[in-house]
């Protein structure tokens, strides 16, 4: 299999990195900055070329697909990019994978009750032309959304009769030194989908919108993280699960903190998380983007982070032996093993494995589809497995359940 790899940023390096240690791709790896990809490339000299190429430029994209003689477009670009490579794919006739869909538009008039343009959307909008190709578009494919909705899969498969809720629940206990303020993984992607409304799923009601940050919960994540209070947030996984599995309910919920709600809410506020341009002293600069340029990047971070992410997927309801049954599928990287392992911090570390894990899948023919399809709609038990041979193995916890 021959990858174009757009984005050498902290996920594509990490997946490139990962990537080089299966031997079933060699990867094109494609960014803004060369200098970027010509590093990221440095994980297989030989297998690896390094190209230049602006995301926006669909026709680009296309043209290079085509003259690498690429199978499938992998995008490590953040959602803003999603649908020019998207098309691009399309265009050149090649597969397409993203661990972000493409970006949402709240309601004008009732933004926090009603759905607008939802996440993926327009990526579904282009459902049949894929289908009428013969070509998987993979939507979301990262760890949430991806693993996630694997887990929800496997849950509904092989664990439960009849499903109350599943609910994602994300929390850490990472901690940056020498930083008063340093998201673990992209602030464009954390402004946007913290501060949209975030979605709900609930059978008989469909889609629908609630306030920024409602919602709070204590929740308890397993390997002595411990309780986290989540609260909802906007995320693919909630507009992806209905769609393949059976639930009366789906959730996302973020474990993201009160100093991290406040310093999101403050960016609100001065107007700092809009993409629109501005102009400063003769330049046009969107004021999210000088927000992201005056932070670290978050690919720089892991020899100063400590501690443990544990993203994964909070079933309840009926088990198949009859009575209530509650889990808790999860998956927990530590900072320590992934810098040790790979040279990447466990959040972007944590991402960047399962687009690997999902191509050898495709590459071997275990999954395979045609279309835009979640990966909740493909078998759930081999990338499980396949992703426990990479050292990476998943849990699930048993918990009392509420109702019993």
């Amino acid at each position: 299999m021959r990858i174009l790899l757009v984005g050498a940023g902290g996920v594509g390096t990490a997946f490139a990195q990962i990537a080089a240690r299966r031997r079933f791709a060699d990867l094109v790896i494609a960014d803004y900055d060369l200098s970027r990809a010509q590093r990221a490339a440095g994980a297989a000299p030989g297998r690896y070329t390094a190209v230049q190429l602006d995301a926006r430029d669909e026709q680009a994209a296309a043209a290079l697909l085509t003259a690498q003689r690429c199978d499938v477009l992998m995008n490590a670009t953040d959602p803003r990019f999603v649908m020019p490579l998207f098309r691009a794919a399309l265009q050149a006739g090649t597969h397409y994978l993203d661990m972000a869909m493409s970006l949402s538009h709240p309601d004008s008039d009732e933004p926090y009750a009603r759905t607008g343009v939802k996440l993926g959307d327009d990526q579904f909008a282009l459902a049949a032309r894929w289908e009428e190709r013969g070509k998987l578009a993979l939507a979301g494919i990262g760890v949430e959304p991806g693993l996630s909705d694997v887990f929800a899969r496997y849950a509904a498969d092989t664990l439960f009769a009849e499903i109350d809720e599943i609910g994602v629940r994300d929390g850490a206990s990472l901690a940056v030194a020498g930083y008063d303020f340093a998201p673990t993984f992209s602030i464009w992607t954390t402004i946007e989908e913290c501060l949209n409304p975030p979605v709900i799923w609930e059978a008989g009601r469909g889609w629908f919108t609630t306030e920024p940050f409602s919602e709070p919960e204590t929740f308890t994540f397993p390997a002595g993280i411990g309780p986290v209070e989540c609260v909802n947030v906007e995320h693919e996984e909630v507009l992806l699960i209905p769609r393949w599995v059976t639930a009366r309910r789906v959730t996302f919920k973020y474990g993201l903190g009160a100093e991290f709600i406040g310093v999101l809410r403050t960016l609100h506020k001065l107007g700092l998380d809009s993409t629109s341009p501005v102009t400063v002293g003769g330049a046009s600069v969107s004021p999210r983007d000088v927000v992201a340029a005056c932070l670290p990047d978050p690919a720089t971070l892991g020899d100063k982070m400590t501690g443990l992410t544990c993203a994964g997927t909070w079933v309840t309801g009926t088990g198949t032996g009859g009575g209530p049954r509650e889990v808790y599928l999860h998956h927990v990287v530590d900072n320590a093993w992934s810098m040790a392992e790979y040279g990447s911090q466990a959040v972007v570390w944590q991402t960047a494995v399962n687009p690997v894990v999902a191509l050898e899948l495709i590459d071997s023919g275990a999954w395979s589809g045609t279309g835009v399809l979640g990966p909740e709609a493909l078998p759930p038990e081999p990338f499980l497995d396949l992703l426990t041979e990479y050292g990476s193995p998943w849990a699930c916890e048993e918990r009392t359940p509420s109702r019993a």
